[in-house]
């Protein structure tokens, strides 16, 4: 299957029409304001927080810090591109383990007595950075992304799994052939207490928010799915949230003075994998399959009611800011993640990608009509590319969002905000076109970053390492 590159598209109205010929609905603006008069200038306060634009930077992992979960000069070079980038909320940094054994990969960063100097001075670089760059940062809100990675856990090594699951999944466990480890109730009982000594920590080191992330087939998206986990943290809703809600009474009593923010899935599909032709296909109908939370099949409005329900509990608890994804990059990277070229262990799309950025758009905005006091920070932007303002400004000028979340695309191209809010022509050479090098690279134990227009990572070592080993 082959789709149309977004940079064939000359103009806005061309991908329009485009989109209509595809029966995809996602509205672009012709023209894209500039100045404290553009909808994407424009500040919001809520809670307390004052943010002073509604462009916000995703939580962007590099695989780079040290065996030990300290930050690297990696690490601190990405944190200060997100400082200059213009963008004035920061949502998570990146994800950081609260423990050794929730690790995505043996460099993810850790967040610990040993380690907190070193993941507060991330901070104090952005800030830096920032306002170095504008003057002030005045009105700039910074959070920290916390997390266990469960299933997905790889602490020790990069060609080594060692997942520590919420519930038995029948087509899941098949893909750790060396089998899982399920966490009892004790074993969360005792990771409560290490989210909430993790948000001590981050607390002190001068960050506004924690996000507790719930996405992506981690730890704490995973459990809200465990409907057939038997015990006090799975089956019936309250006990499937029970995690959730215990962590966030810890950080309150702990800290009461943090804000609590949670990046969530907000809909989910069934496991994919490659056909024979390399293309996504799904692993098994979604007919009569329980194992996820929010199953899309075809209608978003049903898909949402998990979510529905969460936010509902969450408006309840006065956690108000969400950060809006989906899926998994782990076994339906379509969904979570639109893009034309597949990472190393990925597949072809099976559909246009843009019909992927519309979901999340689409998504994102039915939840911010049913929860208008809530404030969303959407994602899926980056495979628009040239026609990220275009999109941008039409969802927060109609209330679909209220924050536009750009993550893979700031790699190369930080300063994509601040060139947006001034007016500026955008650095095409810079523009992610979804190579997913940045996925591919730590699949083969290599740092992140974007390798293809980055002349920093085009020049590092890994560099020639990745094109040797890529398939």
């Amino acid at each position: 299957m082959s789709y149309p590159r977004i940079a064939s598209f000359k103009t806005a109205d061309a991908l329009r029409r485009h989109l209509h010929g595809i029966g995809v609905r996602l509205e672009l603006d012709d023209v894209v304001e500039a100045g404290p008069s553009s909808p994407l200038a424009r500040s919001l306060t809520s809670g307390g927080m004052d943010v002073g634009n509604r462009f916000c930077i995703l939580p962007m992992e590099g695989w780079d810090g040290t065996s030990d979960g300290h930050p690297s000069d990696l690490t601190r070079r990405r944190w200060r591109h997100f400082g200059q980038s213009g963008a004035k909320l920061i949502w998570g940094g990146e994800a950081v383990a609260v423990r050794h054994d929730g690790r995505a990969n043996p460099n993810q960063l850790v967040l610990s007595e040993t380690t907190r100097s070193g993941i507060e001075c991330l901070r104090r670089e952005l800030v830096t950075a920032h306002r170095e760059r504008f003057g002030s940062d005045r009105d700039l809100l910074i959070g920290l992304q916390l997390t266990h990675s469960g299933r997905y856990a790889r602490p020790s090594a990069t060609d080594r799994s060692e997942p520590r699951v919420a519930y038995q999944h029948p087509f899941l466990d098949s893909r750790f052939p060396a089998g899982v480890t399920l966490m009892s109730d004790e074993d969360l009982d005792r990771l409560v207490d290490d989210f909430v000594a993790a948000a001590r920590l981050a607390w002190a080191s001068g960050f506004a928010f924690v996000d507790f992330k719930h996405c992506h087939g981690y730890l704490g998206h995973e459990l809200l799915s465990g409907r057939d986990r038997p015990g006090r943290y799975g089956g019936s809703f309250e006990h499937r949230t029970r995690f959730l809600r215990n962590a966030v009474a810890g950080i309150r009593a702990a800290v009461p003075g943090l804000m609590i923010g949670v990046r969530l899935s907000v809909f989910d599909t069934v496991p994919f994998k490659a056909n024979a032709e390399g293309i996504g296909e799904a692993e098994t109908a979604a007919d009569g399959y329980r194992w996820s939370f929010g199953l899309l099949d075809g209608d978003m409005d049903a898909a949402l009611a998990d979510a529905r329900e969460l936010l509902s509990m969450l408006e309840g608890l006065d956690i108000r800011w969400i950060c809006v994804t989906a899926g998994s990059p782990y076994y339906n990277p379509h969904v979570q993640r639109p893009a034309l070229f597949p990472p190393s262990d990925g597949y072809l799309p099976p559909e246009d990608p843009l019909a992927g950025v519309a979901r999340h758009i689409e998504a994102t905005a039915r939840l911010k009509a049913a929860f208008p006091s809530m404030v969303f920070v959407g994602s899926g932007y980056s495979y628009l590319q040239e026609f990220v303002p275009n999109a941008a400004q039409h969802t927060v000028r109609n209330g679909m969002t209220d924050f536009v979340g750009l993550g893979r695309m700031v790699l190369a191209y930080p300063e994509m905000p601040a060139d947006i809010l001034a007016g500026r022509p955008l650095q095409r050479k810079k523009i992610c076109r979804t190579f997913s090098d940045c996925t591919t690279g730590p699949r083969l134990g290599l740092v992140s970053g974007c390798y293809p227009l980055d002349e920093f990572y085009k020049t590092h070592p890994d560099a020639e390492t990745l094109k040797l080993l890529k398939p």
